[in-house]
């Protein structure tokens, strides 16, 4: 990689760069996917894994375009592996949308931690060090300096870097999570919370995962042996049981024949599932402000979406009537609402994160036009399997294969 190429020359906000990019991977899919998937080659050279989850995160591309491509070219036998990668990104997704609190939850405890980082000298030293790449551990600086020019780290390297940041650096798993989430382009609230919970212990109360030299030296090929430099154990950090899950909410059907506005978000940018038949009066994007860290995001981040947005608006701006721009808030969506005259709000359905913490207030405003969310039906047919472990959701995979496309 070239010192100079920047997070959005390695991933082009566009579907077109994704598209591209999943048929580069293709061939790879099956067997070497599961020979070479937990090798982190460094920057540039992570050619054992797709990269394609900055767009996935963004649905730009859709794990239904990703697994029907997959499943054209290998069995199901043959590309079992990647294909049950694809499901941890959806089970993460469907277990904390059956568990909002959780997310509520770290959100206060983030800023409680943020509060001490302000307060307390040796646990600012050791943010300060986690966070710049100075801690004198080769690999996690290392990393650190690759998620903060890039946008990206290697699945493997996201194990390690967590388990060193919480039991080597003693710092506490949200300020970890945080960090991730503001630098990481596939940055997203389901799996990142939920795979740091896992990694401190939480997510599966009394399993942590340690980072071990042998391990990396391992899987990095000898790039990094941090021999001596890691802490000997991983003990579970406290933190409050799981609740219970919740059902699935029903959500209601758009009216027919009613001046209707359509909201694009970050969430989802394979709008067409839902479009309203009818035309559409305006369409507006909401970008949140910031609604989940204490701290600005990378500008990396910001800008892969915003561009990807605008791409989005491009290549279905037949679709969408009148442009109207960004709106940020409630009250943002409200005024573009009244200015327009539309009696209802059509958008992709919004999983537990910002853009529904804003769609959750929005719906508490009294001048608000209904808002109707419309979900996959991929999503409605695999969440409600993510009421336990991973192992029991993976029971159902090959079900829920049999129906996409």
């Amino acid at each position: 990689m070239s010192p100079r190429m920047t997070a959005l020359d390695i991933f082009p906000p566009t579907r077109t760069a994704a598209l591209e990019r999943l048929s580069t991977f293709l061939p790879r899919a099956g067997r070497d996917y599961a020979a070479r998937r937990n090798y982190d080659g460094g920057p540039g050279h992570h050619t054992g894994v797709s990269t394609l989850s900055p767009y996935l995160r963004c649905r730009v591309i859709t794990e239904d375009d990703v697994l029907q491509a997959v499943l054209a070219r290998h069995s199901a036998q043959t590309a079992e592996k990647f294909i049950q990668e694809v499901f941890w990104r959806t089970y993460w997704k469907g277990w904390l949308e059956l568990r909002p609190s959780v997310w509520d939850t770290y959100k206060a405890d983030l800023q409680r931690h943020w509060n001490d980082v302000q307060t307390q000298s040796g646990l600012r030293a050791r943010w300060d060090a986690a966070c710049m790449g100075t801690t004198g551990i080769a690999c996690f600086d290392a990393w650190v300096h690759e998620l903060t020019t890039t946008g990206y780290l290697h699945n493997h390297a996201r194990m390690w870097f967590a388990s060193i940041w919480i039991f080597t650096l003693d710092l506490p798993w949200e300020l970890g999570a945080d960090f991730f989430l503001r630098h990481l382009l596939d940055g997203d609230p389901a799996s990142n919370t939920l795979g740091w919970r896992w990694v401190a212990g939480v997510q599966t109360v009394g399993k942590t995962y340690a980072a071990r030299a042998d391990n990396i030296a391992k899987y990095t090929e000898g790039r990094f042996d941090p021999r001596g430099q890691l802490a000997p154990h991983a003990t579970p950090r406290p933190g409050p049981p799981a609740p219970a899950p919740t059902p699935l909410r029903g959500l209601p059907q758009p009216q027919t024949g009613v001046p209707t506005g359509v909201l694009l978000h970050e969430e989802d940018l394979s709008p067409r599932f839902a479009l309203p038949d009818d035309p559409v009066t305006t369409t507006a994007v909401l970008t949140p402000s910031n609604g989940f860290s204490p701290l600005t995001p990378a500008p990396h981040v910001a800008a892969f979406r915003t561009k990807i947005l605008r791409d989005t608006v491009a290549r279905w701006s037949a679709r969408l009537g009148d442009k109207a721009g960004t709106v940020t808030t409630p009250d943002h969506i409200i005024e573009w609402a009244n200015a327009t005259g539309i009696a209802q709000i059509v958008t992709p359905y919004a999983p537990v994160g910002p853009v529904a913490d804003v769609l959750s207030q929005l719906a508490h405003h009294s001048d608000a036009p209904p808002v109707v969310q419309i979900r996959r039906p991929y999503d409605s047919a695999a969440w409600p399997h993510a009421t336990k472990g991973f192992f029991a959701f993976k029971k159902h995979i090959p079900d829920l294969v049999s129906r996409i496309g």
